[in-house]
């Protein structure tokens, strides 16, 4: 709950100081942050998922899922970093735009990175620390803080650094998106076929008759986070086919622009090997 004061605090601290600055925000972004972006937030980490997330493994691994994928996806939709840059002074606004240009900025907004990133995090899913992460409260709190953080890390910067890219770059990006629908499938088709209790934890004696058994309900985990991470993928696809649409067509449209002179000093200057 605090960490969902403090998030809305500061987005409404953002848009104040940008009608301040004699600027507007868009009304339809601060509805997609607020109710999408924390409302999927309050859903997942303060309803059945997070409430059981203790004793049922698939509630705790489908919860850790749609945090790191569906809830900063939300979030991103209401341009919160836009909100950051306009909202401050023209020196922090330069050094957050130097930032999106570092090389580790551009490593977290890989699509494929992320990819492979959230995977090892399945994994653990796997292994008798899992149960370390579900049956210990302050840990158990403390993910619904920092998974979603993990994840605005990875969507923040591929949504902002998407137009600093060349066509051929987002090519092979959506190409390795393909990849990541194994990737991604990998965590969840081990939960579902293994056939011993992977994270240890003891059977919960007060559990209640609708409950599934500790197998099914590791069964179930797997099928929910392969579900989800396949589903996710879909829209990525889309997405970067747009932006690769869009980006080719810009360059494009740059190259029609010269003159025959630019064009011919720019074919010489290529030739030469000069960038």
């Amino acid at each position: 709950m605090g960490a969902l004061l403090v998030a809305s605090a500061l987005y409404a601290f953002g848009m104040w100081r940008v009608r301040r600055k004699g600027g507007t925000w868009p009304a339809r972004s601060a509805v997609a942050y607020y109710l999408a972006g924390l409302g999927s937030y309050a859903v997942v980490d303060l309803g059945f998922l997070g409430t059981y997330a203790h004793d049922l493994r698939w509630a705790f691994t489908t919860r850790i899922a749609l945090l790191i994928f569906v809830v900063p996806a939300l979030i991103a939709a209401g341009k919160p970093l836009d909100l950051l840059i306009q909202a401050s002074g023209e020196g922090t606004a330069a050094r957050i735009t130097r930032m999106l240009r570092w090389r580790i900025v551009s490593l977290f907004g890989n699509a494929m990175f992320a990819t492979v990133f959230v995977a090892g995090v399945f994994l653990l899913f796997l292994t008798p620390f899992a149960w370390t992460m579900r049956g210990t409260p302050w840990i158990e709190g403390l993910l619904g803080v920092v998974v979603p953080l993990l994840g605005l890390i990875m969507v923040l910067p591929i949504a902002a650094t998407t137009g600093m890219r060349s066509s051929l770059f987002i090519t092979l990006e959506f190409l390795l998106a393909f990849v990541e629908l194994l990737i991604d499938s990998i965590p969840g088709i081990l939960l579902r076929l293994d056939g011993a209790i992977a994270d240890h934890a003891p059977v919960i004696h007060n559990a209640a008759s609708w409950w599934p058994s500790p197998m099914h309900d590791q069964h179930l985990a797997g099928d929910f986070i392969w579900f989800i991470a396949e589903a996710i993928d879909v829209p990525i696809l889309v997405v970067l086919l747009v932006r690769w649409m869009r980006r080719d067509k810009a360059e494009a449209k740059q190259y029609d622009d010269l003159t025959d002179e630019e064009y011919e000093a720019m074919t010489q200057a290529h030739l030469r090997g000069e960038r």
